[in-house]
């Protein structure tokens, strides 16, 4: 399967427009991750490098073909001195498949603050997916064979009174990445979707539903490296109507918390009860 960096990989057409690789895979839609992930590298193209990307607001309108690149036009909406706003259209065949707001910051000084970070075994001491998942699972994560995901036992999950679902993962990028830092927020961009909505099925594990992103928001906080370990920290405080609302917080292992993500998706009950969209925990 494809590396971060040719998965992030983004030509330049025009002075707003912009080409993303399609890569080698085995989803039937491209995947939401990536979309988001080269859509704010194009935007990133278009932002003078002293302004750090500090969130995005994403939704995917239609599912994208991953045998064909996806052309993503860049509005640059606002250059002021502390904040700059682009509007990103990612486009195949003539259609909208995904669009997104990114703002960018020059960062200033503040009072500071953050939520503790949950109480959950270390990384090192869970076992790498790779070597304890089951067959069947492990082909289906083939797509995401460069990182290392280690998913807290339900029952080692640091656990807070009143909430419906939780689930905490550890995760990394296996291999070195460039020494940039707007690099590791687009590469956390793309793995941000990976397993969040699978937040919503812990409560409901054995109900077939089909799965897919609808909208994505993130905020980076602090800086972060993609190829260290991360704790995503979920949780799903609702789920109704076919749609389910997840939540995330991401700490580094100093206990930083680095990320927030917000995603609304698709969790319908799926009426061919011999087929899923995704694995369980995987979307």
């Amino acid at each position: 399967m494809a590396t971060i960096e040719e998965a992030l990989e983004i030509e330049r057409l025009e002075r707003d427009i912009f080409r993303g690789a399609s890569t080698e895979t085995q989803l039937p839609r491209t995947f939401g991750g990536q979309v988001a992930a080269q859509a704010l590298v194009s935007a990133v193209r278009t932002v003078d490098p002293g302004f750090q990307v500090h969130s995005l607001h994403g939704y995917f309108l239609r599912p994208g073909n991953p045998l064909e690149p996806t052309v993503y036009l860049v509005d640059r909406i606002r250059d002021g001195r502390s904040f700059v706003t682009r509007r990103v259209t990612g486009v195949q065949n003539g259609e909208a498949i995904f669009t997104m707001s990114a703002s960018f910051h020059v960062g200033d000084e503040g009072p500071e603050h953050q939520d503790e970070m949950p109480t959950v075994p270390a990384p090192d001491d869970l076992p790498d997916a790779a070597v304890s998942m089951s067959p069947e699972r492990l082909w289906a994560m083939r797509e995401w064979e460069h990182w290392d995901i280690r998913t807290v036992p339900q029952e080692k999950v640091d656990r807070r009174e009143g909430l419906a679902a939780q689930q905490q993962v550890w995760f990394r990028y296996r291999h070195p990445l460039p020494n940039d830092p707007l690099f590791h927020v687009c590469t956390l961009a793309y793995m941000s979707d990976m397993t969040l909505l699978g937040s919503s099925k812990v409560p409901h594990p054995d109900e077939p539903t089909q799965n897919a992103s609808l909208d994505h928001a993130m905020w980076f906080l602090r800086p972060f490296q993609a190829d260290d370990w991360l704790l995503y920290d979920q949780q799903s405080p609702s789920a109704g109507f076919g749609r389910a609302l997840t939540a995330g917080r991401i700490w580094n292992q100093r206990g930083e918390l680095v990320a927030v993500v917000v995603q609304e998706g698709l969790i319908r009950t799926f009426r061919d009860k011999k087929a899923a969209s995704f694995p369980p925990g995987t979307n």
